[in-house]
């Protein structure tokens, strides 16, 4: 639409006509200003939390990524050539569970079963977290609680693992 029209429409209006347009636009363009300010200052808050939540995730890729260049940079961990029976009985021995160890069979060169009488169960935790670092694993184990409080029977089958 051109000018020429647009004026001679509003010209034509009663002065009354027009102050009424004029009130009713500043109405308008006041609510539409406040409905916008209401609607950015909802999505300023939606998005503050999701900056807070996206630091943390971004803090914790962080420290995983330290963690994988502090591990990358480790030497990597050799796997015993010792017998794996040997071993298993040395690292009782050395946990203090050689007095509940009550037999030991190896099937073959690369698993053991184990079966421990009365051991606390965190020493068993220990002792198996301790194989883990000679890179022998828990393929298999039975757990039996016992009437005193955190003693346990303890069958179990543990593998050297196998090298990546």
């Amino acid at each position: 639409m051109t000018r020429a029209p647009l004026r001679s429409f509003w010209e034509s209006r009663s002065p009354r006509e027009r102050t009424v347009a004029a009130v009713l636009a500043v109405v308008v363009g006041a609510v539409l200003y406040c409905w916008l300010l209401q609607s950015a200052e909802r999505a300023r808050s939606r998005l503050d939390v999701s900056v807070t939540a996206l630091r943390a995730q971004a803090a914790r890729l962080e420290q995983h990524a330290a963690e994988y260049e502090r591990l990358r940079a480790s030497p990597p961990a050799t796997v015993s050539t010792t017998d794996l029976r040997a071993l298993v009985e040395a690292q009782a021995g050395a946990a203090g569970l050689s007095r509940a160890l009550q037999r030991i069979d190896a099937p073959d060169a690369s698993q053991v079963q184990v079966v421990l009488g009365a051991v606390a169960f965190a020493e068993w935790l220990d002792w198996v977290a301790a194989l883990g670092s000679q890179q022998v694993r828990l393929a298999a184990c039975r757990i039996e609680a016992l009437a005193t409080p955190g003693i346990v029977n303890v069958t179990a089958t543990l593998v050297r693992a196998k090298p990546q």
